[in-house]
């Protein structure tokens, strides 16, 4: 194999895995420290290793590659990640509603997520970077998301579509930590809660309710918080009444977001029975923070084919059109 497309596997495979950031930042700078190079200068082992973002172990994987073997560490990673059979369920999912670019706190910019879509197969993704006051994971300001809205048209290409979106954070009183305005003009709006998740169970309720209940919002993001696994360890379930919540996201047209990162498995399956009894939509999304993590999809999907959720209920099974008018209802 090419060493480029070496090192962008590798990389791809420590995204999916969740591994190091750094780990799989790296693999990502020595493809492009390499890219456009000739089999010539790729076989300049002396020149490759003064090349700015060629490290000892991106080195081996391009010298195994030139080699005609398949590099050790790929190896290795592609058989930790083995190989699971699909789900039925995953087959019909067309897009990915939540994602995340270095906007924000993503690992790298726009282009290689939407390639990565559409090595999926993606006919559209979300871009959905976080909201101002998550200064932790450098939310976008208006005037940043009026500049990122500006060039996402400009990614578009036959059979795919980059959607314009937000990760938008709930306020402590339900509201909306964005411009109305731009609210209105984005695609899609993912809402979700990133702070004081042990508020009371009356007041998360009631905070949820109203983001769930607001016309901008088109999707309820990972509706507990809780993380059930990973580096960042574990957090417990919000305190909520789900039948309240579900029975507003039902009654407004709002999805809840089943998503598909491991670590997060939210909302868990007794909650995702008690809004298919609400008869709440549902989105399967990655939540992906790099290129690789597009793939959690497998995650969410065969949890909601196990879970009994049918096809038509998730909206991003549904084709761009009617994905269109859909968000477009509320605005």
């Amino acid at each position: 194999m090419h060493p480029h497309d070496a090192l962008i596997e590798i990389a791809t495979l420590l995204e999916r895995g969740r591994s190091s950031r750094y780990k799989s930042q790296a693999f990502r700078a020595a493809a492009d420290a390499i890219a456009g190079l000739s089999d010539a200068d790729l076989a300049d082992g002396a020149s490759l290793r003064r090349r700015r973002g060629v490290g000892d172990s991106s080195y081996e994987v391009i010298r195994q590659a030139l080699e005609g073997r398949i590099p050790d560490r790929l190896r290795d990673l592609r058989a930790d990640a083995g190989a699971e059979e699909p789900s039925r369920l995953r087959s019909l999912l067309r897009g990915d509603l939540h994602s995340h670019s270095d906007w924000s706190d993503g690992l790298t910019s726009i282009d290689p997520m939407v390639e990565a879509a559409r090595r999926l197969g993606h006919e559209y993704l979300a871009l959905t970077d976080h909201s101002p006051r998550l200064r932790v994971a450098n939310g976008l300001t208006a005037e940043r998301l009026r500049e990122q809205m500006a060039i996402v048209p400009g990614f578009a290409s036959d059979g795919f579509t980059l959607l314009t979106g937000i990760e938008v954070d709930i306020l402590d009183d339900g509201g909306l930590d964005q411009d109305p305005d731009l609210l209105d003009r984005l695609d899609v709006v993912v809402a979700s809660a990133h702070s004081k998740l042990r508020m009371d169970r009356g007041p998360m309720t009631r905070r949820l309710v109203a983001a769930a209940s607001n016309p901008r919002v088109d999707v309820l993001g990972h509706v507990t918080g809780r993380l059930v696994e990973g580096a960042r360890g574990t957090r417990p379930p919000s305190a909520l009444d789900a039948r309240e919540v579900f029975d507003a996201c039902a009654a407004h047209g709002t999805a809840v977001e089943i998503n598909s990162r491991p670590e997060r498995q939210d909302p868990p399956d007794e909650l995702i029975a008690v809004a298919l009894e609400a008869g709440c939509l549902f989105a399967i999304d990655s939540d992906a923070h790099a290129p690789g993590q597009l793939s959690l999809l497998d995650h969410g999907a065969a949890r909601a084919e196990r879970l009994g959720v049918p096809a038509d209920r998730i909206v991003t099974t549904w084709p761009l059109e009617r994905l269109r008018a859909w968000t477009a209802q509320g605005t």
